[in-house]
């Protein structure tokens, strides 16, 4: 591993956002960016980001904007550049025969049918360097996650090749004692308009948004992603109701519009509902349930992300934020230590965000 200083780090958080920007848009595939740099005075040639599936993958892009200027530059890359035919080329080939002059790559590609690219760039002479992080649970990489700024945009593609699922972020929005509504029900509205803003935006970077039976009956969302005069975000994210509860579409607001947009998956076995969002190319999945789905994600074992938002205020009494089953109680030796990733004011309110809540498994060496 090599620590990202100086200019590295600013291209790959150039190319970063430009991941960001795609978020949502291109699953099953990565949502990856592609910064190409003139090495002579460290200039943006161009600027690619991954295509919806089918389309071209970030380097491509970049290397079409770029044109002739692709020659001799170093190119930085959110993710290894891919060494296989799919439906699209090899990008480590389109790389090589751009006469690109050098590669970094953020993390490793662990999907093992693209993985190589890094080698076959290696094998046809161009200088690489990579990876510069990875995932493993521990954070013992050159890089300190505690003081990472923010979450990369192919971090959650990254962990759902890893475990075979979609990556699953748990969200809440709580009271500074810990309660996500009053003990008349009421929750609206603990945080802000700013909070409020930034959970539309996330939700228009994700694949779809998970809330139980039970919350679509007492709050009746929408679960749309809407900008902050209430137009929606170009990207909706899929929304989905897990349990046996009847749920009419006709009734209920997040099922209004078309058919594919929203699904109920009447279970409550979590890996189950996993299981089948995966087979739909789900990779991305935000979690807004109430306290008894947080607590059943938690009781799985399956949670990757958690972000909490706060707000200055006391209720002294209400609905906590997790359901706690009085039949296993917990002690000390139960605690689960998260990796801070991000503290983030929010007009008044507070959003912490924290990782690997379950461990990330080691990726696979090549044979």
């Amino acid at each position: 591993m090599t620590l990202l200083t100086g200019e590295k780090a600013a291209h790959f958080r150039r190319a970063d956002a430009a991941g960001w920007k795609v978020a949502g848009t291109t699953s099953p595939n990565p949502p990856v960016g592609c910064v190409l740099v003139d090495p002579a005075d460290g200039g943006v040639i161009a600027t690619g980001a991954t295509e919806p599936p089918g389309g071209a993958h970030a380097e491509i892009v970049a290397l079409r904007r770029a044109g002739e200027r692709a020659r001799g530059a170093h190119a930085y890359v959110t993710l290894e550049p891919c060494n296989h035919t799919g439906r699209t080329g090899p990008c480590a080939q389109a790389l090589i025969e751009a006469h690109v002059a050098e590669v970094h790559y953020l993390f490793a590609d662990p999907f093992r049918p693209a993985a190589g690219g890094g080698d076959r760039l290696r094998d046809a002479g161009v200088r690489v360097q990579g990876p510069y992080l990875d995932l493993r649970a521990d954070g013992a990489d050159s890089a300190d996650w505690s003081t990472s700024t923010g979450i990369y945009s192919v971090e959650a593609w990254l962990c759902s090749v890893l475990r075979g699922r979609p990556h699953v972020t748990l969200k809440l929005a709580r009271t500074a004692d810990g309660f996500i509504a009053a003990s008349d029900g009421s929750s609206q509205w603990i945080t802000g308009p700013a909070a409020r803003a930034r959970v539309h935006a996330d939700r228009a970077h994700r694949d779809a948004i998970v809330v139980g039976a039970g919350t679509v009956c007492t709050d009746n969302p929408r679960l749309t992603a809407r900008q902050p005069e209430g137009t929606p975000y170009p990207h909706q994210p899929l929304r989905v109701a897990l349990g046996r509860r009847n749920l009419p579409r006709e009734r209920y607001a997040m099922f209004q519009g078309p058919p594919e947009q929203s699904l109920h998956l009447r279970t409550h076995d979590i890996a189950e509902a996993l299981a089948e969002l995966w087979a739909r190319g789900v990779v991305d999945v935000l979690v807004e349930g109430g306290p008894t789905l947080i607590g059943a994600f938690l009781a799985a074992g399956i949670a990757d992300r958690l972000q909490c938002y706060t707000a200055p205020a006391v209720l002294g009494a209400g609905l906590p934020g997790v359901h706690n089953d009085p039949q296993h109680p917990t002690t000390m030796a139960d605690i689960r230590r998260l990796h801070p990733r991000g503290l983030t004011a929010l007009g008044p309110d507070v959003l912490f965000i924290a990782t690997a809540l379950t461990p990330i498994p080691t990726p696979p060496r090549k044979a």
